[in-house]
């Protein structure tokens, strides 16, 4: 019988969700905990790879269970959060249909990535400071140049194993809002203090998110015109985008399925 799992997790203490030797996962930890729990070896596919300290919320992932193997789901999922430490939640566990595919039948997912610009203790651990200003407008004319179909192996990190780096980008923009302890608890602010990067695609490439982030930031300081990002996509050259940013300012915040 195969389900599915949704799931939430602080990516901080993670080296990303595939499961790794050696190394704390995301994938390895929720396998691990399935395998105890139900007493044979269980694998779990999630809807994409996050890396190394990246978030999600409402992150989908399905698991096979031999039929001898009996359980009621809503039991299951108490137990999960039972025994998972408290950077991983699971929100549901359901039954799914037979041929369902956590990440195949995915057929858009997208990303949030969190900025700001003043010393702020409660936002330093989901989000990335810059002590510099940044250019909001000129950001989302370079952005426009992400929508649509193209090759994006400028974005992609070098010794990718994907057999295309075609996506299709339908959303890429940037806006300013204003954290929960702001409104309701009057931690000091002005407009424009916190952005962020939303995006949405059919598929992502390794490290690309971050990449086209510090890429938009180098045009946001001035360093380049939002027309170079067109000519980054045209150059398929990832050593001439701009660095990625860290990963702990990034959300995975939802994939849509058919």
């Amino acid at each position: 019988m195969r389900y599915k799992i949704r799931l939430s997790y602080d990516g901080t203490a993670f080296c990303g969700w595939q499961i790794q030797n050696n190394a704390r996962t995301v994938q390895g930890e929720l396998e691990k905990a399935l395998s105890t729990l139900l007493g044979t070896t269980i694998q779990v596919t999630g809807a994409g790879r996050t890396d190394s300290e990246v978030n999600a919320i409402n992150y989908i992932a399905h698991f096979e269970a031999p039929d001898e193997v009996s359980f009621e789901a809503a039991h299951l999922c108490y137990k999960l959060n039972a025994i998972l430490r408290h950077d991983m939640v699971v929100h549901e566990v359901c039954e799914a249909s037979d041929d369902f595919h956590a990440r195949f039948d995915a057929r858009m997912r997208e990303y949030r990535y969190f900025v700001h610009f003043k010393k702020d203790p409660f936002c330093e651990k989901h989000s990335y400071r810059l002590r510099y200003p940044l250019d909001v407008e000129k950001m989302n004319q370079a952005a426009e140049h992400l929508l649509g179909e193209h090759d994006f192996s400028c974005f992609e990190k070098v010794g990718g194993n994907n057999q295309t780096s075609i996506c299709t980008i339908t959303e890429a923009s940037w806006s300013t809002y204003r954290p929960t302890h702001a409104d309701m608890m009057g931690y000091p602010c002005e407009d424009g203090d916190y952005i962020v990067f939303h995006i949405r695609a059919n598929r992502f490439l390794r490290n690309m998110v971050r990449a086209i982030v510090g890429s938009l930031i180098e045009v946001g300081r001035g360093k380049k015109d939002p027309s170079w990002i067109a000519q980054l996509i045209a150059s398929g050259s990832r050593s001439d985008a701009g660095s990625s940013v860290p990963g702990n300012a990034l959300f995975f915040t939802g994939a849509e399925y058919r």
